[in-house]
């Protein structure tokens, strides 16, 4: 990468966690390794970084635990789950605390590298952009900021609310693809990724549910729409 992205990496597994470690250094990045999710928060409280990675199943405190307390203190940093688990409750649930990916071992390095840099890709696009208004109903939504506010009350959005929000904004009253959105935000339009699009468009309705007139609605076999009264 052509700058020194920070990287917390938790493993409890000594070997499988220095070869990681070692192999994110040699591609450039500046990789922290802690050896469970105590270890893990205390460096995360630290120390300022670019992306966790973190191994779901770690002594002391698993990873969900770890990214729930994480998304408690920022909705910015990006998570990604190492699990050797392929139940779909433990993915939902991943992707239930904030996740922005999940990878199942056994995987290979160059595609946990892959990942990283498509989240930071898509992370640093977001920031480079000017910053984009919606007026949605009574709701004002700064994409920039990832901030819903109505009536002086502020929401902070995580990444994947922000980017999913702001796609539903600027196909107001049209129907948003499901797959268009999956690949724009996701990048693969597998069925896990399906999965947690259905759980952050369930936040989203929690989010907006303080304006009755809005609503997003599914529309069968096509994608969703998100109704508003006024589009901006």
């Amino acid at each position: 990468m052509e700058e020194n992205i920070k990287i917390l990496l938790c493993e409890d597994d000594e070997n499988l966690g220095m070869l990681l470690r070692e192999y994110l250094q040699t591609k450039g990045f500046a990789t922290t390794l802690c050896p469970d999710g105590e270890a893990g928060f205390k460096e995360f409280t630290k120390n300022k970084y670019d992306i966790a990675v973190l191994d779901v199943m770690m002594p002391k405190k698993d990873g969900f635990t770890l990214a729930q307390e994480i998304r408690q203190q920022t909705a910015d940093l990006p998570i990604v789950f190492l699990t050797a688990k392929t139940l779909k409750e433990d993915i939902l649930e991943g992707f239930k605390i904030g996740a922005d990916d999940y990878i199942t071992k056994p995987f290979s390095m160059e595609e946990l590298v892959f990942r990283v840099e498509a989240i930071l890709r898509r992370v640093r696009g977001k920031k480079s952009k000017e910053s984009t208004m919606y007026h949605i109903g009574k709701f004002t939504f700064d994409t920039q900021k990832q901030l819903l506010t109505i009536n002086g009350e502020q929401t902070k959005l995580t990444t994947k609310e922000n980017e999913l929000l702001a796609l539903l904004c600027a196909h107001a009253n049209e129907i948003l693809q499901r797959d268009f959105a999956l690949k724009t935000i996701w990048i693969d339009d597998n069925y896990f990724n399906a999965r947690s699009m259905d759980v952050y468009i369930t936040k989203l309705r929690k989010h907006l549910k303080e304006d009755p007139q809005i609503e997003i609605i599914n529309i069968h076999g096509k994608g969703y729409k998100l109704i508003v009264p006024d589009a901006e």
